[in-house]
């Protein structure tokens, strides 16, 4: 019998235990080939973020501030109580309870508006992933809020690495994943936050826009219209690239039409639908935004407040800085880096949705009035500035590379205990 008709025969042969002999077969699982690039990224943030979190957790044990502190603002009675305060206490009571907005009131003298703070102002999207955990797996709604954080983060990290290796490189990429798990603010990402919901969704989508799956691309840019009010910019980003893409013959001859029209379509309508229903609810269809300036303190201002913080800075007119101390010098050194993170960036030539989408976040959150000692946390979305220094650090060897994300770790984790909690910055 010649080789060629033996090689069927053999693999249809039974092997001892009624496994049929395969090729290559070792009897290991192995990762599907679709997955495998995404081990080293994965590993990189996980083993990170552990190290943050547990010189997070050995600081705040051995300081016990937060036994000091109510849990609802930063306290608790154990020290991983205080990842569900702040806006996490919010999230758990819709979780729970669900919404009940209330009508806005108005003083008669003076005309002033005194609006309560409601939790119609957070989104309904990670909320229902929560009580979604918890009803499947039977954990407390605190555990479940984790849990989906935590998964969403790996999700972030995976779409972000992918994002940064279409343009720099997979070394890059790899990078890009270690450093958003070190970037200050990150702290939340393993909290009672939605910022790892919306990175994820955000990473993803911009991932399907620079591929041209425009369907995928509209229905993440819906979700992430459920789960933040600055899915705005994302939205704007995938509506940008779409015209686009729209606006050229080659690429309507090549992709077709019926993609990018679908994602303009679809991308505003999550955002829209909860913004009109809050204020069908509360009686006024410009109330979401109402309850955003008057409760929360949240409008845009056109950039007022952050030049009067820049100001302050440099002539000290003022002591507001000494409000937050660290947190607030890490905010202006975060401002005053973004003109050369930006520069770098576009030097990469970005796809336009990548360019659209960060220009617009941090427009968004430069021209908003809002607690300045969070402006870290705020930028945690605008990803794709680590592309100039993901893609530099690629050409570092790899025991530069673990001095570094070490290092960086325990600061990361000595700024999420010293920032987040200690200072009882939300």
């Amino acid at each position: 019998m010649s080789t060629a008709s033996a090689g069927p025969e053999t693999a249809e042969t039974p092997a001892p235990g009624g496994q049929k002999d395969r090729p290559g077969w070792t009897g290991r699982l192995r990762l599907p080939p679709g997955a495998r690039p995404y081990l080293a990224p994965l590993l990189l943030y996980g083993v990170t973020k552990l190290v943050g979190l547990t010189v997070f957790a050995v600081l705040l044990e051995r300081s016990g501030a937060y036994r000091t502190k109510q849990p609802r603002f930063g306290g608790g009675e154990h020290w991983w109580d205080v990842l569900g305060t702040w806006d996490g206490w919010w999230y758990l009571q819709v979780a729970e309870k669900g919404y009940d907005p209330q009508p806005l009131q108005q003083l008669a003298p003076g005309g002033v508006f005194t609006v309560e703070q409601d939790s119609v102002a957070f989104f309904p999207l990670y909320p229902a992933l929560i009580r979604l955990v918890s009803e499947v797996t039977g954990l407390g709604l605190f555990g479940s809020g984790i849990l989906v954080s935590v998964v969403a983060s790996f999700f972030a990290a995976a779409g972000i690495y992918a994002v940064i290796s279409l343009v720099a490189g997979v070394r890059a990429g790899t990078v890009a994943a270690g450093l958003w798990a070190v970037a200050p603010g990150a702290g939340v990402e393993w909290a009672v936050y939605s910022e790892s919901v919306f990175v994820a969704i955000a990473a993803w989508c911009c991932y399907c826009v620079m591929k041209r799956r425009w369907e995928l691309a509209g229905v993440l840019a819906f979700l992430a219209g459920l789960n933040r009010p600055t899915s705005a910019v994302l939205i704007g980003a995938v509506g940008l690239a779409a015209l686009v893409t729209l606006a050229r013959r080659d690429s309507r001859r090549e992709h077709g039409w019926a993609g990018p029209v679908y994602a303009i379509m679809t991308a505003p309508i999550g955002l829209l639908v909860y913004v009109a229903w809050a204020g069908i609810q509360m009686g006024d269809l410009t109330a979401y935004f109402t309850l955003q300036r008057e409760g929360w303190a949240h409008f845009f201002d056109f950039g007022a407040h952050t030049l009067d913080v820049l100001a302050n800075t440099a002539v000290g007119e003022r002591e507001y800085l000494f409000a937050f101390v660290v947190p607030d010098l890490i905010g202006v050194q975060l401002v005053l880096a973004l003109p050369f993170l930006v520069t770098l960036m576009l030097r990469k030539r970005p796809p336009l949705v990548l360019t659209a989408y960060t220009l617009a976040t941090i427009v968004t959150v430069l021209g908003t009035q809002q607690m300045f000692a969070n402006t870290s946390r705020y930028l945690l979305p605008a990803f794709p500035l680590l592309l100039a220094p993901a893609a530099a650090m690629s050409r570092l060897k790899l025991p530069s590379l673990a001095v570094f994300f070490t290092t960086a770790a325990v600061a990361s984790g000595w700024y999420a205990h010293y920032a987040i909690f200690e200072l009882g910055i939300p």
